[in-house]
């Protein structure tokens, strides 16, 4: 799985977690506040707060816990002593690796990471399949995409396929990263879209 900050990426900057690093994102509140941070940017622990119905200091408790495997770091020459910034490193994260699915602790953390992630994804997706519903349809909602196939595979062009959607997400995002965002109002308006690949083996009742 591969998380992306995708105002900064660059190609070739994903880091993979080790274990130590994914059992400190390992909890419910530290994966929405890191999603956050990779989302909607640069935040302090009070607008984290705010945002997750959170007290302060269980979001400073929890943002230091997670700058402590440089998973998130403070911005310097912002904010004060009693109102700090944090936001996400350049790049993007990929997990489980290899040495993290060698125990079963690391298992255990890579599945609360990846539910909660899922878990997160899944929520945007139903407020925007239940907001287009609710209200008249408008550019946005007429220009996403929600699609499924299945189609068989042999596991070398699972592989394949899978690096093929891998770049053009990769090319997409290199591609608009830097535009300017010329504010609401404007006929081109920006909005953060979220940008998602699956693609997996199905498991069959008698598996």
């Amino acid at each position: 799985m591969t998380e992306d900050n995708a105002e900064k990426r660059t190609p070739r900057d994903i880091r993979t977690l080790d274990s130590g690093a994914l059992r400190a994102l390992a909890h419910p509140v530290r994966v929405r506040l890191y999603d956050i941070l990779s989302q909607q940017g640069p935040q302090t622990a009070s607008s984290l707060a705010a945002m997750t119905g959170e007290s302060s200091g269980s979001t400073s408790y929890h943002l230091r816990a997670l700058a402590k495997h440089d998973l998130i770091r403070e911005i310097p020459d912002r904010g004060t002593a009693r109102e700090r910034w944090w936001e996400r490193p350049t790049g993007g994260v990929s997990f489980p690796g290899a040495d993290t699915m060698r125990t079963p602790a690391g298992r255990a953390a890579t599945q609360v990471v990846m539910g909660e992630f899922l878990d997160r994804r899944h929520e945007q997706l139903m407020r925007f399949v239940e907001s287009t519903l609710r209200d008249e349809l408008d550019p946005w909602a007429e220009n996403a995409l929600i699609t499924s196939a299945t189609v068989s595979l042999t596991v070398e062009q699972l592989r394949e396929v899978n690096a093929r959607i891998q770049r053009v997400i990769d090319d997409v995002v290199d591609e608009y990263r830097d535009d300017p965002d010329p504010g609401p109002g404007s006929s081109s308006e920006r909005r953060i879209v979220s940008l998602r690949a699956e693609a997996f083996p199905i498991t069959t009742e008698s598996d």
